[in-house]
């Protein structure tokens, strides 16, 4: 009863609620709120029926909020119906001089259109096709054509100080393995075995890791290393506890085109190739012959990817392109080319794009500020009611399925694997995350314990936004055991 009085104080001291308000939110949402230093004002929270004309439970649904990564549902909903789920990326090998008797007397290119998701293992298959289709000997350079985007100024540690973090990295026409190297630390007595993979083959790792004797594994256990690259060399040094057993550490800070390049000729000497050029960044001529390619995977598995995992690094490279592919075609497969072409610099037009599709579904978000697409700003913004129409108007489109299997399964996988373990809706829930500084916020559909599907929205941004998740369990236990009626 105490917490109900609380709750009702505080919704009536809420003196920007919106009016005609649907009812109060739980009393158990509110403590929780309050335990942790959160004023109801630093929160928007909206719960409605997936065909319900109304909400059931609006707070603070229209401010303009941070969303961090929620702001993946945006233009991974719009890239699903904009390019289709089928969409692929290719990457490119041609040559303008002719191939004779496995010779190709002049430069190779590698020309790239903003796949995601070119690692190491296709890389390897591309390289391979090309021995198999009879080339065995490289006479020029190896250019690499990164002009399907135009150049972006990207500065890694202006986000947050960590430009060796991997989601740091900024998006790349020819982006290569996300610009990392993974290095695999296994602690033996006194030493630290490091494997690389990928490893250009002109870097050379000098390893200064010592193992210690620490218990228990830190959680933060990279704070203690240190990762710098000098020309040729990359230089590790730090306390690894031993108690931490063998983990993979992300490293990004080698240039893209570095990496890729010095991967290649790794991987084709592997194969038998031979190599002798240098590389270089250039344009494909445009009486270059076709050599082989290499697709990505189709949208719907990589948005799996992006929204699973908050990938912030697939997402721009996804926004950049859907605002190129658009451009050029004046709309997507699912659109019927209903969006017309924009001109400007990719970011631009990805952004002037996805604001065309959302007026064609009807959806009006004046606070919309897409900023990069992938939530990793601090000027991004959106609301918590635009994030639920949203959500909404996906559950009435034909890629609902593929948009709804992109979001983490609660306490199955994704980013919501550890965070709620044990709680009665398991598995009841897709639900995307997002997280920075300052700002946490889930958003998606709970199946509840009578069946009945919910559209939740729940954004915090406060200093203590960190100690908002038993917030969110509250709100999410409510709405799955509650089953409460729809207006």
């Amino acid at each position: 009863m105490r917490l109900l009085l609380i709750s009702l104080l505080a919704w009536l001291l809420l003196g920007y609620a919106e009016a005609g308000e649907p009812g109060a939110p739980p009393a158990t949402v509110m403590a929780a709120l309050k335990a942790a230093g959160i004023p109801p004002g630093a929160v928007g929270i909206v719960v409605r029926e997936v065909d319900a004309p109304r909400a059931r439970l609006i707070v603070n649904a229209h401010p303009p909020l941070n969303p961090a990564s929620l702001m993946k549902l945006v233009t991974t909903s719009a890239a699903l119906e904009l390019l289709g789920p089928a969409f692929t990326f290719r990457t490119e090998a041609l040559a303008t001089a002719p191939l004779e008797n496995g010779v190709l007397d002049g430069d190779l290119f590698l020309r790239g259109e903003g796949d995601p998701k070119l690692t190491h293992e296709r890389l390897w298959l591309l390289l391979r096709e090309l021995r198999g289709r009879g080339l065995r000997e490289i006479r020029g350079d190896l250019v690499l054509d990164r002009t399907a985007f135009a150049p972006v100024n990207h500065d890694p540690a202006a986000f947050d100080g960590k430009p060796q973090r991997p989601y740091n990295v900024g998006p790349d026409a020819l982006l290569f393995n996300f610009a990392a190297i993974t290095l695999t630390l296994m602690p033996e007595n006194a030493a630290v075995r490091v494997l690389a993979e990928p490893l250009p083959v002109d870097l050379k790792i000098v390893n200064r890791l010592r193992s210690v004797d620490a218990r228990p594994c830190p959680g933060e256990w990279r704070e203690a290393l240190t990762a710098r690259f000098a020309p040729g060399e990359l230089v590790l040094s730090g306390d690894y506890p031993k108690s931490c057993g063998e983990k993979r550490w992300h490293l990004a800070g080698l240039p893209n085109g570095e990496l890729l390049a010095g991967v290649f000729a790794r991987l084709w000497r592997e194969l038998g190739g031979e190599f002798s050029g240098r590389w270089r960044e250039g344009a494909t001529p445009a009486n270059a012959t076709l050599l082989a390619a290499t697709e990505s995977p189709p949208l719907g598995e990589l948005v799996r990817d992006i929204n699973k995992f908050s990938n912030n690094l697939m997402a721009r490279q996804l926004y950049l392109k859907l605002g190129g592919e658009a451009a050029n075609s004046g709309g997507g497969p699912a659109t019927g080319g209903g969006v017309a072409p924009v001109s400007g610099a990719e970011t631009a037009r990805a952004e002037q794009t996805i604001r065309a599709w959302l007026a064609l579904k009807g959806l009006d978000f004046p606070e919309l500020v897409l900023d990069n697409g992938a939530g990793l700003s601090r000027e991004a913004r959106i609301s918590a009611d635009s994030l639920a129409h949203l959500l909404a108007a996906v559950w009435k489109s034909p890629i609902m399925p593929e948009l709804i299997a992109s979001l983490p399964i609660v306490a199955v996988d994704g980013t919501t694997k550890k965070r709620y373990n044990g709680v009665a809706y398991a598995g009841q829930a897709h639900l995307k995350t997002g997280s920075l500084e300052g700002v946490r916020g889930i958003a998606g559909y709970l199946l509840d314990k009578s069946g009945r599907r919910w559209i939740v929205v729940f954004i915090v941004n406060h200093p203590n936004a960190g100690a908002a998740q038993p917030a969110f369990d509250a709100l999410l236990d409510w709405v799955w055991r509650s089953s409460p009626p729809s207006g």
